[in-house]
């Protein structure tokens, strides 16, 4: 606790608590201090990340094959260490940035105790301190008002009500809104984690893991592949193992573990590793790239959220516009020369031309200089006051007034109705509407007056001279950003349903809506929040009609997302304000402007750095791109893990050898799949996300899977018997299969290559051919070619190679025109059922 304050403060009669009593509250709990821990722990961290199905999946595969000694089959478990890395250095990100997290900002505040103002920090505030707000000064804590000289408080961090506030005795006043005017004794009434700011703030730091659709697609796989893997794992080592000669032959020969590598080359094809993988570096690059422009990703499965957008929910100030207020021009009122324009429009700038000026004032006086007008010879003056709501200033034997209009017009005599309906058009129309009046009768001077609080007591402001005339308009507007109409035509054209949700009045939110054009040629439908019915059903029927809502609190933001949900909207909600925390939130995608509150941004998946709205176009492409080219992806995949389960299950079945090396598929597997796919899931694509992922994705995976699994299994089964070889006893001829078997699966890996690489008429096609020629190329070079168990078939082989290539490629044909018939029928059979699909 610092010492008493040289600051000369108001006196009040009250002593406020005590020493003692300020030590018991601190005792009690009472203070303001808050807890600043997220609901996850780094342990629970990286208790999650590190122990998935996947991870387990593939870690007991590479124990099976490092109990056999063969270490170099076991590399694809650094997969686990690559991808769980990714995954925990993002979530301990998203931790340090929610730890942070803070609405309020930490500095000193003046407290009354013990009959003396004293300065104490923010946690030693405690229940029932007797509290000064000050102009400037953000509310630490929650109180009501006791005696307040003109206080006047910017809430729009809480409400998202733009214009400010003035309380009164016995009001109110909550933690998070900044004072801008005046000053108030407040008796705190709730502190910490009972305040109004810490209980958003809490809300806010729950975590909430970004639900992905590529994710859950993947998990979904890899669940169905878990029933599997086990039993068929088993399975082959057993089968490997009865090829061999059986137990007995195997551990005395060391078989077994050939038997093993073999089996687990079966298991670890069926797992999509590779797809895992490349869905996280996918994502981490898609972050990279938006943060170059600007954008900060703070989870990486937020990219992908960001191609399924359909609805999405902009709050107007900070989004639309951009927090300023620009002057327009000035309308005289009647007939009016250019002289009598020039006096009216020096004596507004004379008028806002005080020591302070507020935010118009400033705006008027920036639009005025730029118009060549500048400082004037004033007399006297009244400041601007937000409780008078006028200011005055005395020149060359005139007063000029400038304030609400209003408020001037219900203090003048003579009816001036034809005024005020000037001003309520050019306020439907999204204006800020002052009014200047003159007179010639005196400016009275000011009193009663003093001290700290000297131009706040309004019990002694002067009077407006009843006589005075109107003699002009002041027309401003809030400053719409350049790129918000722009952004908004992007939106329509992809078909996303844009809404502005906002505390301001309806109607101001409304003629900015129509100014930016946000529902095209078609007028905004605008409601007060506060007829929106409670039901979210109800809430979800009538949003479907509304473009503008104004009036929200920032439960019935949160509540809007909510009904939008109950529709099967993908929301994505940006905002600035605390009041906009929870919605971002509770919001599929949340994006904050850079210049967003802490909590706002804390609980945000994306943040615009720079706060321009224009860049929500290009992080939604980003998203669709991901999406549409990891679908791709993950169609070529799956195919791989079709036909490794369905070649695994004929190998259980016929008892026959394995029909390929591991070694053969890595090399197969990294020409047709692995460096394909990292090529096509960074190229361009903006195709609009449609739903059904992994149901396209199963549709075309297994044509392709069964054509290759038939095409291997057949030429396995046949081949010995045609050529005469024996691939239980003589390895050689073992090796002959497996190469015959490695030169279809290659061939009908460049099959699938090009079907998920359409079209080819561009590089696609050359991609294509290029790793096609590539693993040709390779079987020719000794060193590729050993390491790798390639064998180029001659005489009887080669003329047997080519039948089996042939009958691959018509396999391939085949399976392509069944599958879409054998879907129409087996659809018609489900919905015959009453399945819907």
């Amino acid at each position: 606790m610092s010492a008493t304050t040289a600051v000369e403060m108001p006196e009040i009669g009250a002593t406020g608590l005590t020493s003692k009593e300020v030590v018991q509250r601190i005792e009690s709990g009472q203070s303001n201090a808050v807890k600043t821990s997220t609901s996850r722990s780094v342990q629970d961290i990286v208790r999650a990340n590190v122990f998935t199905l996947f991870n387990g999946i593939i870690f007991a595969a590479m124990v099976l094959v490092l109990i056999t000694g063969s270490w170099r089959d076991a590399v694809f478990g650094f997969v686990i260490i690559i991808n769980t890395g990714i995954g925990i250095v993002t979530e301990l990100r998203a931790k340090r940035t929610l730890d942070k997290l803070s609405i309020l900002v930490a500095s000193e505040f003046l407290v009354h105790r013990d009959g003396r103002d004293v300065e104490v920090p923010h946690n030693e505030i405690v229940l029932d301190d007797l509290l000064w707000i000050r102009a400037g000064e953000q509310v630490p804590a929650d109180g009501q008002i006791i005696q307040t000289w003109g206080l006047e408080l910017d809430e729009s961090m809480l409400t998202g009500e733009s214009r400010t506030v003035r309380h009164k005795v016995g009001e109110q006043v909550y933690s998070g809104a900044t004072a801008v005017s005046g000053m108030a004794l407040v008796k705190v009434n709730a502190v910490g984690s009972h305040s109004y700011a810490a209980t958003l703030t809490a809300q806010a730091k729950v975590y909430k893991k970004t639900v992905s659709d590529l994710n859950k697609g993947i998990n979904t796989i890899l669940k169905f592949m878990t029933f599997l893997v086990v039993p068929l794992c088993i399975l082959l080592i057993l089968s490997q193992i009865h090829t061999v000669g059986g137990w007995g032959t195997a551990l005395s020969t060391g078989e077994w573990r050939q038997a093993v590598v073999s089996a687990v080359a079966g298991v670890v094809g069926m797992i999509p590793e590779g797809l895992v993988l490349l869905t996280s570096l996918n994502f981490a690059v898609a972050a990279m790239r938006l943060a170059r422009h600007n954008t900060l990703v703070q989870e990486l499965e937020s990219v992908e959220t960001l191609a399924r957008v359909d609805a999405l929910n902009l709050d107007k100030t900070g989004t639309i516009t951009d927090g300023g207020i620009a002057f327009n021009r000035l309308v005289m009122l009647g007939s009016a020369n250019v002289t009598a324009e020039q006096a009216a429009t020096q004596s507004l700038y004379d008028c806002c031309n005080e020591e302070q000026p507020n935010g118009t004032g400033q705006a008027v006086l920036a639009g005025l200089k730029a118009q060549g007008y500048g400082a004037g010879a004033v007399e006297s003056r009244v400041p601007f006051s937000s409780a008078r709501k006028w200011s005055a200033v005395r020149k060359s034997g005139e007063t000029w007034y400038m304030g609400a209009p209003e408020v001037i017009i219900s203090a003048l005599e003579g009816d001036y109705s034809s005024v005020l309906q000037q001003v309520n058009e050019y306020a439907n129309d999204g204006n800020r509407v002052l009014l200047v009046a003159r007179s010639t009768a005196p400016l009275s001077p000011r009193s009663g007056l003093r001290g700290a609080v000297e131009g706040a007591n309004v019990s002694d402001d002067p009077q407006l001279d009843p006589k005075a005339e109107p003699v002009a308009l002041v027309l401003c507007s809030e400053k719409i950003r350049e790129d918000a109409e722009r952004t908004l035509a992007w939106f329509r054209e992809q078909g996303v349903r844009c809404r502005v949700i906002s505390g301001d009045n309806p109607v101001t939110v409304g003629a900015i809506a129509r100014r930016v054009k946000l529902t095209g040629d078609h007028e905004p439908v605008a409601m007060d929040a506060r007829e929106l019915p409670e039901d979210v059903n109800e809430l979800a029927r009538v949003l479907e009609n509304v473009d503008v809502l104004g009036r929200v609190l920032p439960d019935q933001k949160k509540a809007i997302v909510q009904a939008l949900h109950t529709q099967n909207h993908v929301v994505a909600m940006t905002g600035d304000g605390v009041n906009d925390a929870l919605a971002i939130k509770e919001a599929d995608l949340g994006i904050a402007m850079g210049n967003a509150a802490p909590a706002t941004k804390a609980v945000a998946q994306v943040v615009l750095v720079d706060s321009k709205f224009s860049h929500l176009p290009d992080v939604v492409a980003r998203g669709r791109q991901v999406m549409a080219n990891m679908e791709r992806v993950a169609s070529l995949f799956l195919v791989k893990t079709v036909y490794s389960a369905l070649i695994s299950l004929g190998v259980v079945l016929t008892q026959i050898p394995y029909p390929y090396l591991p070694r053969h598929i890595t090399y197969i597997g990294a020409l047709t799949i692995g460096m394909p796919a990292f090529i096509l899931a960074l190229a361009p694509n903006t195709r609009r996300y449609i739903p059904g992922f992994l149901k396209r994705v199963v549709t075309f995976a297994l044509p392709g899977g069964i054509a290759t699994a038939l095409s291997v299994l057949l030429a396995s089964w046949t081949l010995p018997n045609v050529m005469g070889w024996d691939v239980v006893n003589n390895d050689a001829d073992l090796s002959a299969l497996r190469a015959t078997s490695a030169i279809i699966l290659f061939l009908m890996g460049v099959f699938v290559l090009a079907r998920v690489a359409r079209p080819l008429n561009s590089w696609r096609g050359a991609l294509v051919a290029g790793f096609a020629a590539a693993g040709i190329i390779g079987a020719f070079i000794p060193f590729v070619a050993n390491f790798f168990a390639l064998i180029l078939p001659t005489g009887t082989t080669l003329v047997a190679t080519l039948i089996a290539l042939g009958g691959a490629a018509m396999i391939f044909v085949i399976c392509l025109w069944l599958a879409p018939l054998v879907g129409r029928i087996f659809g018609n059979l489900l919905r015959q059922h009453g399945f819907n699909i």
